[in-house]
């Protein structure tokens, strides 16, 4: 047994609570789960979602299709399975398949 004089049982204990660890990594957790949802939302090519600009994505499986619209602050998605959309409207330009999978419009007349 260490032996403590008198004078070094006056001084309170430097050494702080364990449990102050915590917090900084509860703090740490916040900050990967916001860097997870960027990375995924970067990996799927939605980070333009995080904008304020009006954006529509259109991803196309075999058997279906989803359409994602964002208009200001409203996020609206339409899954097409096997329908058929009708609508009116004008010819704005021609689109092409990239040989990577990206679609392009060109716009013209």
């Amino acid at each position: 047994m260490i032996p403590v004089s008198r004078r070094a049982r006056g001084h309170p204990d430097r050494g702080g609570d364990p449990l102050d660890g915590l917090v900084n990594l509860f703090d740490l957790g916040i900050v990967l789960a916001v860097a997870f949802l960027l990375a995924t939302l970067s990996s799927l090519k939605l980070s333009s979602l995080l904008t304020d600009e009006d954006v529509t994505v259109v991803r196309s499986t075999e058997d279906s299709s989803t359409v994602i619209v964002k208009r200001g602050q409203k996020v609206r998605a339409t899954r097409l399975e096997g329908r058929r959309v009708v609508g009116r409207g004008e010819r704005i330009g021609s689109v092409y398949r990239l040989s990577d999978g990206r679609t392009v419009v060109v716009e013209g007349r």
